[in-house]
């Protein structure tokens, strides 16, 4: 890249920052400082059952004891919630989307009895079940009250399109195959938003030039990528970075016992001891 770099650390107030969160804020800095740029901090909130104001705070204290710095305001997403409703709405007035009534349990039920089916980064595809419903059935459902998600309709949504790229900056040019995610939820059945939408929006916004995250995000580029065409936003540069393991071979994640900063700065580690740590977790090869 040769102009200076807008990156951005964006996590999610479910749970205390682990090394992996570490390393992760640390690169997108970096990527950000060595060419004079901006580092943002986002915090992605739409998740409100699991998000706790705690986390939140631990967040900027953790980050503020790494030694970093970034720019305020920060963006908090539950602020910006008819902005998300507004994009929604343009990819339903364009005939997109499609409200979906299933629960869980009805997609599931639904794959059983198609013998099987083939499974995307986020799962099983979802099998249509919703998809072809009639447009006055549609609507009786949602005057009588019955919650919906809101999905893109993948097929229409790509025809619309066309071909599409994107660029990493370890991987080079890719050709975005957003199909193997099916109809991706747009909305959720509690909020205007899902991570597809809101992280992609953001991103525009915020005027991110270069989307720094984990190479077990790499896929959803592609989704990400396709959207960004149909909503005429700006395409950033992108470099996915190696994920941290533990001692076990598996990532570091909130839903397990990986080691927090909070835990390490409470036992007396220093910022250096927590980078030397990152170096030690780094998968050979990686930096």
């Amino acid at each position: 890249m040769t102009m200076s770099a807008i990156t951005r650390f964006a996590p999610s107030p479910t749970g205390y920052l682990h090394l992996g969160h570490a390393y992760a804020a640390l690169f997108a800095a970096n990527a950000a400082q060595k060419d004079g740029g901006r580092f943002l901090l986002r915090i992605e909130d739409i998740d409100q059952g699991r998000c706790r104001p705690e986390f939140e705070t631990a967040i900027f204290e953790d980050l503020a004891w790494l030694g970093l710095d970034w720019e305020h305001p920060v963006r908090r997403q539950s602020d910006h919630l008819p902005e998300y409703q507004d994009a929604l709405s343009r990819l339903t007035d364009a005939g997109l989307t499609y409200p979906c009534f299933c629960t869980r349990k009805d997609i599931e039920t639904e794959i059983k009895a198609a013998g099987g089916a083939p499974h995307g980064p986020d799962g099983p595809i979802y099998p249509g079940i919703c998809r072809h419903l009639d447009e006055n059935e549609r609507k009786d459902r949602i005057a009588a009250g019955e919650a919906y998600a809101v999905r893109l309709d993948m097929a229409i949504a790509m025809r619309a399109a066309g071909p599409l790229t994107w660029t990493d900056l370890d991987a080079g040019t890719i050709d975005a195959a957003p199909a193997r995610f099916g109809d991706v939820v747009l909305a959720r059945k509690d909020t205007p938003t899902s991570y597809h939408l809101s992280v992609t929006l953001d991103d525009h916004i915020q005027g991110v030039s270069l989307v720094t995250r984990g190479r077990d995000l790499f896929e959803a580029t592609d989704v990400h990528r396709l959207l960004q065409a149909l909503l005429g936003l700006d395409i950033p540069h992108y470099h996915h970075h190696a994920l941290l393991q533990g001692e076990d071979g598996k990532r570091f994640a909130k839903r397990d016992s990986s080691l927090t900063i909070a835990s390490l700065r409470e036992n007396g580690a220093t910022p250096d001891d927590v980078r030397a740590m990152i170096r030690r977790y780094l998968p050979d090869g990686a930096h």
